[in-house]
């Protein structure tokens, strides 16, 4: 285990940014169930629709056909949250309650961060808008949900438009992180490094430091994979993001192992 990256944790420094590999831990639907849906609500054999266009086009697509997200939305909510999921077995979602992290960032939609936290008794606080900036108590533990909520339709980022608004990174959301990330030092699991969106966020948290005057006094930002990339390990480390890599095959057990290492 990485001393800088204990270091960090033990002393309240770390910052976890949470993907949509730790739901997937739950067995939750993906994104090719949910295009495939898309397709079946607006008449289209699933597999044709799918060559149409990105997984943001395509809800764009259902959006103006269907005139919102609110459907989809209500569909996504009940299929992700079925009472069939037992989070108090999720051994990778125990893990993350019980770390030191002061923020957990999250780019997914679904509610189970929240709901483990309330499962294995560790208090919190969600924010989704700017509005919960407002309640948020000192010294509990955030869960800031990036990429928005079940809770507001308008929040979440789905379609293209929203997604493309999300570019500007001007957002109270934004402004927050950029605070957040001046003293601490963030640690990615559950992303794909070629996700253009996540490495776009790579970039842009380069760039915010690159406009403090503090820079040079960067914490350390930490990317955990069970597969060796040597062109992403070259590419995030002049942006000062290090890559943790596993020997691991099977992702859930890797991630388990090394969620357990470092909270332990």
């Amino acid at each position: 285990m990485n001393a800088e990256l204990l270091h960090a944790h033990r002393t309240d420094k770390l910052m976890l940014f949470v993907g949509a590999g730790v739901s997937a831990n739950l067995n939750l639907p993906t994104w090719s169930e949910l295009t495939a849906h898309i397709a079946k609500e607006l008449g289209y054999d699933p597999k044709i629709f799918s060559t149409y266009g990105t997984p943001l086009a395509l809800a764009e697509y259902y959006k103006r056909k269907k005139g919102s997200l609110g459907p989809l939305r209500s569909w996504m909510d009940r299929e992700w949250h079925k009472p069939s999921t037992d989070i108090s077995k999720s051994e990778i979602h125990r893990l993350i309650t019980l770390g030191r992290f002061s923020r957990i960032y999250t780019t997914n939609y679904d509610r189970w961060l929240e709901i483990a936290h309330d499962t294995f008794g560790v208090p919190y606080d969600k924010v989704a808008s700017v509005a919960d900036l407002v309640s948020v108590a000192e010294g509990r533990r955030q869960i800031v949900k990036f990429h928005g909520d079940f809770d507001d339709d308008a929040s979440i980022v789905l379609d293209e438009t929203s997604y493309f608004q999300r570019l500007n990174y001007d957002s109270p959301l934004d402004i927050k992180l950029s605070n957040d990330v001046l003293g601490n030092s963030v640690l990615f699991i559950g992303y794909s490094l070629t996700d253009i969106n996540i490495r776009l966020l790579f970039y842009r948290l380069t760039e915010m430091w690159g406009r403090s005057a503090l820079s040079s006094a960067r914490p350390k930002s930490y990317v955990f994979t069970n597969r060796p990339n040597p062109v992403a390990q070259e590419v995030l480390g002049q942006w000062g993001i290090e890559m943790i890599v596993s020997e691991d095959d099977d992702p859930k057990k890797a991630l388990t192992d090394f969620l357990q290492e470092l909270v332990s």
